[in-house]
């Protein structure tokens, strides 16, 4: 076991080293410079503001001194705002993305699992229907189409919700359901499939024989069986709800990552691209991570492979 999150760790250091790695050689390979977005700049300033940002030294050498500096902890200063780091912008920003993509992720989680419990054991009736109605618009809906047509009936027809804008809970409500949309689809199928499955096992129909009630047999024991793929799936749902919320942060003014990170691509301004999608990585090779624990941890079955793929192997050394 410990030998596994070993290599895991591992692993997801040597891909966070890639990732560094390419993005800091992909942002020097694009044309043009920060400095120059707006207007021309006299040649004499263009190479004092390189001097001051070690850009005039050899490309290796940039490389270098940015690992050095992430080493510290340092993600460089931003070129486009004045007086402000890299690391300040997400000081700023990233506890705005933080408590959107956990209102979005808590709210898939449970609408997901409950919408997929109910077809499942409401199989081939109107519930059923109506729950994989529901799944399938919430895949083929782009999020920013859901965004714009619940800002119209939400806010601007019904004035339920405010239209956009970030501060109080109900100005989260309408990112928090755009953004929650696709991966409540997506577990909703996940449970439906997989809890059908258990359904039907031998250990169900024994549970049911002994006399347990059927809610005991849902929450216990299929249920829980049912949910493991979905653990697989909270690496992806990061995924969805962080860069979901780049265009969602967008539409609603939500000065979050999101809204940052697209400013710095329109502004290119290289450093705040760099941290923000090294800082990204970071959060989803940890989601992942934690995902492989959490994984072995609720379900024993592969500590009982592995220990017996052992026993094998020592048996056929026996033969041998």
């Amino acid at each position: 076991m410990t030998r596994y999150f070993i290599e895991r760790l591992l692993f997801n250091l040597l891909a966070l080293w890639i990732i560094i790695t390419l993005t800091f050689f992909l942002m020097k390979a694009l044309p043009g410079d920060p400095f120059t977005q707006e207007k021309a700049l006299p040649k004499e300033i263009l190479q004092s503001l390189k001097t001051h940002y070690k850009l005039d030294a050899p490309l290796l050498t940039q490389y270098g001194n940015y690992l050095f500096s992430l080493i510290k902890g340092d993600l460089g200063p931003s070129f486009k705002y004045k007086n402000r780091s890299v690391n300040e912008i997400i000081k700023t920003g990233f506890p705005i993305s933080l408590t959107l993509g956990l209102e979005a992720a808590c709210l898939a989680l449970l609408a997901g699992i409950f919408l997929g419990t109910i077809a499942a054991l409401r199989h081939r009736k109107w519930q059923d229907y109506v729950a994989m109605l529901l799944a399938v618009l919430g895949i083929s809906l782009p999020s920013f189409i859901l965004a714009a047509f619940l800002q119209y009936l939400f806010a601007i027809k019904l004035d339920l919700f405010p239209v956009a804008r970030w501060g109080t809970w109900q100005q989260s409500v309408l990112p928090a359901l755009s953004l929650a949309a696709l991966p409540t689809a997506f577990i909703a199928r996940l449970i439906r499939s997989n809890l059908l499955e258990v359904l039907n096992q031998d250990y169900i129909k024994l549970a049911k024989a002994k006399g347990l009630s059927n809610m005991r047999i849902i929450l216990k024991h299929a249920l829980r069986n049912a949910a493991l793929p979905v653990m697989t799936y909270l690496g992806m749902l990061a995924v969805n709800i962080l860069t979901g919320s780049f265009v969602i942060e967008k539409i609603f003014g939500i000065p979050g990552l999101g809204q940052w990170f697209v400013n710095s691509v329109t502004n290119r301004d290289y450093t705040t691209i760099m941290g923000l999608t090294i800082f990204y990585s970071l959060i989803l090779l940890a989601a992942s991570f934690l995902t492989d624990i959490a994984y072995v941890w609720i379900d024993p079955r592969i500590k009982l492979q592995k220990t017996s793929s052992k026993h094998v192997l020592k048996e056929k050394s026996d033969i041998t």
